[in-house]
Formats: C-alpha cells, sequence, structure tokens
C-alpha cells in the first residue's frame, strides 16, 4: 500500500472571469505513488505546477479528473479530520501567528487530534515537547514566534507539522527566503524524521543541491506534466535538468562523493 498515491489527476484554478473552455489545467494526467521512509523531491522551473500537485494531495484544491488515494484510502471518503490526521503542510509563506509563542504555536499541530473542547492530552504534550527538542527549539519555547529569525521560524513551522504527527509531510518550497545555512539545517531536519518515522515525504524544492544531497527519490514536473520521476542519479542529469529548466546545467561528484548541481553561466 502506497501513502499517497495519484492517477491521472488533472486540477486547474477556476476563474469567474472565464468560460470553462477556456481555463488550462495546472496539472495534466499526473500519476505518482509515493511511499512512507520516502523524501521524494519535486522539482521544476517557476510555474510548473509544484504548488497545484501540493495543494491536491492537501484537500485545498479538488482535481477536475482523476483520482487520489492516503494510506489506501480514497480521499474522497476521508473526513476533514481524518485528512488532518493524515496529512502535515509546510506552506512557503506561513503567517505569523502574532502575541503567540513557540510552545502554543507548535501546540496547534495538536488540533486534529482533540476534541471540540480542545482538552490537551498526555500525548498532546509529549508529541509537542518532541517535535520541539527535535526541532531544536528548546531555548526559544518562551519567545513570541514574531520575533524569531527566518530561519528559526520556519523551525518553529516545520515543528508545529511534526507535532501532528500526520504519516505523510508535505513540503512547499519550505526552505523559501532562507539562507545556504538554514536551508541545508531544514532539509537535514526533514531528512532525519522522515527516516526516524518512516514519513512519506514529498517536498517542493527550488534548491537543486540540496535534493540531489537528501532526496531519495526525484520528481521533474514541467507545465504540469511529470517529465521524469526516478532515483537522483535516474533523474538529476545534466539533459533531463537542462530541458526541464531551460537552462544548462552541469551535475557532477566532488571528491568525497558528494554531488553538485550547478547552472552553467
Amino acid at each position: 500500500m502506497h501513502a499517497v498515491e495519484l492517477e491521472q489527476v488533472s486540477a486547474r484554478y477556476r476563474s469567474r472571469n472565464a468560460p470553462v473552455e477556456q481555463q488550462v489545467d495546472r496539472l495534466r494526467d499526473v500519476s505518482l505513488s509515493l511511499d512512507q521512509g520516502e523524501l521524494c523531491a519535486l522539482l521544476g522551473p517557476n510555474g510548473a505546477g509544484k504548488s497545484t500537485l501540493i495543494r491536491v494531495i492537501a484537500g485545498v484544491l479538488t482535481p477536475s479528473q482523476g483520482s487520489l488515494a492516503l494510506l489506501g484510502q480514497p480521499a474522497t471518503e476521508l473526513s476533514r479530520t481524518d485528512r488532518a490526521r493524515s496529512v502535515a503542510v509546510v506552506p512557503q509563506r506561513n503567517e505569523v501567528s502574532l502575541g503567540f509563542t513557540v510552545r502554543e504555536v507548535v501546540a496547534m499541530g495538536r488540533a486534529p487530534h482533540q476534541s471540540g473542547l480542545l482538552r490537551v492530552s498526555r500525548q498532546d504534550q509529549d508529541a509537542v515537547e518532541r517535535a520541539i527538542a527535535t526541532s531544536r527549539l528548546d531555548g526559544l519555547v518562551d519567545r513570541p514566534v514574531a520575533e524569531l529569525s527566518g530561519g528559526e521560524q520556519k523551525r518553529v513551522h516545520i515543528a508545529r507539522a511534526l507535532a501532528q504527527a500526520a504519516p505523510i509531510l508535505l513540503l512547499d518550497e519550505a526552505a523559501a527566503h532562507l539562507d545556504i545555512r538554514h536551508s541545508i539545517a531544514l532539509y537535514r531536519l526533514v531528512r532525519e524524521e522522515v527516516s526516524a518515522r518512516r514519513l512519506a515525504c514529498l517536498a517542493a524544492m527550488h534548491d537543486l543541491g540540496s535534493a540531489a544531497h537528501f532526496a531519495d527519490r526525484v520528481v521533474l514536473l514541467k507545465a504540469g506534466v511529470i517529465v521524469a520521476d526516478g532515483s537522483v542519479d535516474e533523474v538529476m542529469t545534466p539533459q533531463l535538468l537542462t530541458e526541464t529548466f531551460g537552462t544548462e546545467i552541469d551535475v557532477g561528484s566532488l571528491p568525497d562523493g558528494r554531488r553538485y548541481v550547478l547552472p552553467r553561466i
């Protein structure tokens, strides 16, 4: 059983100002599966449909055709609560929670597991403490999130998603606007959690180097269509990357075996 399985999914954003026949699919006939314990990097140029695919799996956008199953169950049969317990999302942009501390924001990840009265159980407390420790936020728990740096705020939102304890984790350009150090730290944290907790993680990324280093698998998306899907060695080749991004890209190995992926200037 795959954690996520899409079969011939197409999706579009509907506009009231345009007739249906003029609306264009942002995803076209996408078939993709994702397994637990797997970090899959979703790569492609701006407008390729990466965020659209993330939103379809998250339940924010309904496919115009095709099917989606989560943990072996058709997504259409899942309640909003069941879906929230199955899928955690870290979007590209997070609203800074004014007035809330780090601990309070991380604890918001437990909402799908609580009753309407939001009673906090011992399990909730343990999940929050583990997420805080894993995300290395121990020294910041009482700080207002709005006062933190961009890198620290990203770690808070990763921690919130981890506290949700969902088996499927979606990252939509989670490292956007971070410097190199914080970007690497974020993906290293995600890599560790995917391996330790057997999460199924789909990460839309711009950083080709981090994708080559941390991902188990890579999917290339262009104009809403999957053009390649496989291991890092199979997919991150100069030819495929150059064709996908429309600019020449060099791929090679350093003496210690690490890969480098650089645009040719």
